[in-house]
């Protein structure tokens, strides 16, 4: 008996060696843990910006908040993006639900301007989704047409939309090539879009097949210009193509990235648009009175520059601009000076003449290219000033300037320049569409199916005089989508809706009430 309970002594007390032990390693995992807060002082967990190119993940099921804890998770019900001051961004969840027609609605009833300036005027940018919009550098006649759809549903972009000085940007030349149109970037480069973005930019091409051959170039990641669209050719990919206009240019592009116009001339008659300004000192303390004829490609952005430069230079336009057409003859352009009273002013310039060489203004390279005639007044009292003030290629075009206004207090050509700059460089959403979305929506699934008497969106293309690009337009999954598209590109802000739907109707599967009053 003494053995028997040695024994069962013995077995129990290693069973509450082994049970203290297994509770020893359970209860390891619950020791308390030092956790150092984080530095308020680290600048780099504040400056840490969320990467807006990648997608964006809905959540498709209920949100269940735990019935034990005080905290509720609420989701706001604004809209998607909300437009805020110094340039911060606020990114906001919304329900799957709101994708629908309401919230389509419901954004088209307000405006979503966006102004993020980047300290330059020459760079516009803003956040999109699905929905599109715009961007616009103010007085330059360039602007980037997200289309609605354009961007995935799901992802959120920052775009932007940027001038270059040429200055800045090498853009090699060969031969008898020229710059026609402003160097524009628009990105970010690589980005996925499933429709074409519509870039629009001003040129200065006296288009012609015969005279001209010219070519949209693209600069690759290398650096390297590369001809992606030889115009009035078929597209020889579907990534690009281009509208050119008597002044302006349409890029249908699926890929973002910096591009330029470029002419070659086939003849000599091949010739540019030059516009003609004239600037001189808005106060003249001295005797001595300079007058600037500047020459300059005929592109808005360029005559920005100018106005831009003479204000810091105090200076005013003293005639109304005029256009030159200046030919690939290789003949220089001349300026002169002339019937100025003799007892009142004289001229220094020493020749009869002051001349720019061919290539100077040819290869476009050089914008601002200008001849100063610096004159001289006999006495302060004199303030009026009369004379006349030619420019020609030799051998071609020419025009005159007659100068005759009081050099102290007369601003009467004021009213030519451009406004200073007002507006807003991005609009977010339906604000950037003159077309409202449900009628556009009505318009493509009307007119995309081929009609039984031809009226489809061949027909809206011959009423909108699009009808040479209906190859294009059929390579694409919603013709009418890209003939609507241009036309906002074309047309915005001071479209005409009633002219659009007067378009519609006379297709034959549409009719007049599909634009109501209010809404044209």
């Amino acid at each position: 008996l003494l053995l028997v309970g040695v024994l069962v002594y013995c077995r129990k007390k290693g069973g509450l060696d082994a049970d203290v032990a297994d509770s020893s390693i359970l209860t390891a995992g619950f020791q308390p843990v030092s956790i150092k807060p984080s530095k308020a002082d680290n600048p780099s967990l504040l400056t840490i910006q969320p990467d807006l190119s990648t997608t964006t993940m809905t959540y498709q099921g209920s949100l269940c908040p735990r019935q034990d804890g005080p905290a509720k998770l609420q989701l706001p019900n604004g809209h998607l993006l909300s437009p805020l001051g110094a340039g911060r961004h606020t990114l906001h969840h919304s329900s799957p639900a709101a994708e629908g027609a309401d919230f389509v609605a419901r954004l088209s009833t307000q405006s979503y301007f966006r102004s993020l300036p980047r300290g330059t005027n020459n760079v516009a940018y803003g956040t999109f989704n699905f929905l599109g919009g715009r961007l616009m550098i103010p007085n330059t006649g360039i602007s980037l047409l997200i289309p609605p759809d354009a961007i995935p549903r799901g992802k959120i972009y920052e775009v932007y939309l940027t001038l270059h000085k040429q200055e800045e940007v090498r853009l090699p030349l060969a031969g008898c090539q020229t710059l026609l149109s402003p160097i524009v970037s628009c990105g970010p480069p690589g980005v996925l879009l499933t429709r074409p973005a519509i870039l629009a930019m001003g040129h200065c091409v006296e288009a012609s097949a015969e005279n001209w051959s010219i070519r949209l170039k693209k600069q690759s990641c290398e650096g390297t210009w590369e001809d992606v669209l030889q115009l009035g050719a078929e597209p020889c990919t579907e990534l690009y193509y281009c509208q050119l206009e008597a002044q302006a240019c349409y890029i249908f592009t699926e890929q973002l990235g910096r591009f330029a116009l470029v002419g070659e001339s086939l003849s000599m008659a091949a010739s540019k648009r030059l516009k003609l300004v004239l600037f001189a000192p808005a106060a003249c303390p001295s005797l001595e009175y300079n007058i600037r004829v500047y020459c300059l490609s005929d592109t808005q952005d360029v005559l920005k520059e100018v106005i831009q430069l003479e204000k810091q230079l105090g200076g005013q336009l003293i005639g109304a601009p005029r256009v030159l057409h200046f030919k690939d003859s290789y003949h220089n352009l001349r300026l002169s000076i002339h019937d100025m009273p003799s007892s009142l002013w004289k001229s220094k310039l020493l020749a009869s003449y002051q001349e720019i060489p061919f290539y100077h203004i040819w290869s476009g390279l050089q914008p601002f290219l200008h001849c100063t005639f610096t004159l001289e007044r006999l006495s302060t009292s004199t303030c009026e000033l009369a004379c006349k003030i030619w420019v020609w290629q030799v051998e071609g075009d020419g025009q005159s300037f007659t100068v005759n206004f009081n050099i102290a207090k007369d601003t009467r050509f004021s009213d030519w320049l451009v406004p200073d700059e007002v507006g807003t460089p991005a609009l977010v959403g339906p604000s950037a569409f003159k077309i409202p979305f449900l009628i556009r929506q009505k318009i493509i699934s009307s007119l995309d199916p081929p009609g039984t008497r031809g009226a489809d969106w061949r027909i809206l293309a011959q009423k909108l005089n699009l009808d040479s690009h209906l190859s294009f337009f059929a390579s694409k999954a919603s013709p009418t989508a890209m003939i609507l598209n241009l036309w906002e590109a074309r047309h915005f802000p001071n479209g005409n809706l009633s002219q659009l739907a007067a378009a519609v109707a006379e297709v034959g599967k549409q009719d007049g009430a599909l634009f109501s009053e209010a809404e044209c």
